[in-house]
């Protein structure tokens, strides 16, 4: 069956290869992928954008859904649906963009009875990431009467995921985007579209070039809660806007790795940077992250925010998505 995989770091992008079941043969269970997705992180990935991958060859895709086909766990029968988000997996370990993957057993999650694969890819890590930050604004106590919930990048997967769960539990959510033009209406109908599908009118949208550039370290208070994919100067600017006692979950790097800030917001305003890492998290945040998802997301719930994409079309729609002409979610079909 075919792979997205990459032979060695200094290759221009990815290709299309073909790999064997026989290449699995150490693992502990072996799946027949039905679906993966694209994550900005894999557009990275394909396209030798960033060097994502830590070791070659490397077939790419941190997520993997599909039926098991041979399995040494009685925890996991053949033809048992699974999914494996993230573990390394197209960075230390060969992914999901293929037709076969093999992974220890400890790494599969169950897809919510009643889902399909294609509803558990369409969420994939990023929804997943989205329901742990989402999980971190809940622990802290923030309620929707305390105030507006900025969510950074509000067309991308995690920014879209993120909104419609806060959305459904009564919060009023604040999207930053880029995709708005000079006069604050949506720069194009598929941006209109993705807006009004989350209930997000011009009074509820900021333009992220508000916040992509140095700040004051204090600014006025706004938000009670803020999640954020972008980093950088707008992870900055958000803490600087969050209320006393506020939180900001931070999972993100899409306008960079750096954060420059000061301790103002967190010693005057009390507020807490809460890092959201969804490698490596336990099956217990895990199950309830995805629990959390299905009580929101009905099968056909996120059929709206989906593009569905060949195998063949993953490296061209990588493209799209790091040129910021796709919303929401792709869903790759590995059949």
């Amino acid at each position: 069956m075919k792979a997205w995989k990459s032979e060695r770091a200094d290759q221009q992008e990815a290709s299309l290869c073909d790999v064997e079941a026989v290449e699995f043969d150490s693992e502990e269970v072996l799946i027949r992928v039905q679906y993966s997705c694209l994550n900005y992180k894999d557009a990275l990935a394909l396209t030798h954008s960033a060097p994502i991958a830590r070791t070659y060859p490397m077939v790419h895709g941190i997520d993997a859904v599909g039926v098991v086909h041979r399995s040494a766990d009685a925890r996991w029968p053949v033809g048992t649906l699974c999914q494996v988000n993230d573990w390394g997996l197209g960075e230390t370990h060969w992914g999901g963009l293929s037709g076969w993957l093999g992974v220890p057993a400890h790494w599969l999650s169950a897809v919510p009875e009643g889902r399909s694969a294609r509803w558990a890819a369409s969420l994939g890590t990023a929804g997943y990431t989205a329901a742990l930050c989402v999980m971190a604004v809940l622990d802290h106590g923030v309620k929707p009467e305390d105030g507006p919930v900025l969510v950074t990048g509000v067309t991308g997967g995690v920014g879209t995921v993120s909104c419609m769960l806060l959305k459904s539990m009564g919060y009023e959510v604040v999207g930053l985007t880029g995709s708005l033009d000079a006069t604050g209406e949506p720069s194009s109908p598929g941006a209109a579209a993705h807006f009004e599908s989350l209930g997000l009118g011009s009074t509820h949208l900021i333009h992220r070039d508000s916040f992509s550039r140095p700040g004051k370290p204090l600014q006025k208070e706004h938000f009670a809660a803020v999640v954020d994919s972008v980093g950088s100067h707008t992870l900055a600017n958000a803490c600087a806007q969050t209320r006393y006692g506020g939180v900001v979950a931070a999972c993100g790097l899409a306008q960079g790795m750096d954060f420059q800030s000061s301790v103002a917001p967190f010693i005057l305003r009390g507020i807490t940077l809460r890092g959201i890492n969804c490698v490596y998290r336990t099956h217990e945040d895990r199950d309830r992250a995805w629990a959390m998802l299905a009580a929101c997301f009905g099968e056909h719930d996120v059929n709206w925010m989906i593009q569905e994409v060949p195998l063949a079309q993953a490296l061209d729609t990588a493209r799209e998505l790091l040129a910021n002409t796709i919303q929401g979610r792709v869903v790759v079909n590995c059949g």
